[in-house]
């Protein structure tokens, strides 16, 4: 017992390690074996998600491999059926051309007759003849333009109290062989006197603008002035 109360022995150092270890662990909020064991579980998941890439790569490349193969046989039968029909359209279009230049041979007569070409020049003549009557014929038929006017007139009264339902009644009265009456309306002028726009449509041949203003200036009792405010050809 002696003996070994001499002896410089640290039984349970792998104890105190141990303490040593997770009082430390604690300390700094550290776990050690956690993160191996997340290390290890990321490179499982890294390793799977590599096998399935792999997979799906060897899938797709067989799939591109399959589908050249398909593209290549359907040129291949486009180009046998183009070269089917192209053999024998140009069989048959080498013997029509050949026939067609045939007759066009016929048909060339290096020894025609001058009676010929002065008939052809004679029945030329006829037609050009009878299309010109024609046109003629339905110029002639088609009816004349008639120029019409359309005039805006200013009709003013002599004061506010001139009654200018009277007056537009008085101007509407004339009537002309080529006069049509359109639209009218009132429009003040200051101090309570309105003057009367009156439109008209005439006929250029048969109705004098200036005749028809004087024939309205003529009713004394509502007609101050009349003017033309406009006047556009139709």
């Amino acid at each position: 017992m002696a003996a070994l109360l001499q002896e410089n022995i640290w039984f349970n150092k792998a104890q105190c390690e141990d303490a040593e270890r997770m009082y430390f662990e604690k300390l700094s909020g550290a776990k050690v074996d956690g993160l191996v064991a997340q290390s290890s579980e990321v490179d499982m998941a890294l390793a799977s998600k590599l096998s399935a890439l792999e997979l799906e790569n060897k899938t797709l490349k067989k799939v591109t491999e399959d589908l050249k193969g398909l593209i290549t046989k359907l040129e291949s039968r486009v180009l046998a059926l183009e070269g089917g029909k192209a053999a024998p359209a140009a069989a048959k279009a080498a013997p029509a051309a050949a026939a067609a230049d045939d007759d066009d041979d016929d048909d060339v007569d290096l020894f025609g007759s001058e009676s010929e070409d002065e008939d052809a020049k004679a029945e030329k003549e006829r037609v050009t003849a009878e299309r010109l009557k024609a046109y003629h014929d339905k110029k002639s038929k088609k009816p004349a333009l008639i120029a019409k006017t359309s005039v805006l007139f200013d009709v003013k009264p002599w004061d506010d109290e001139t009654d200018m339902n009277e007056l537009l009644k008085a101007c509407k009265s004339i009537e002309m062989d080529g006069l049509v009456w359109g639209a009218n309306k009132l429009v003040p002028v200051g101090y309570g006197i309105n003057k009367l726009q009156l439109m008209c449509v005439v006929e250029d041949e048969k109705v004098s603008i200036d005749e028809l203003q004087e024939k309205m200036t003529e009713f004394e009792d509502y007609v101050q002035s009349v003017d033309v405010a406009a006047m556009n050809k139709i």
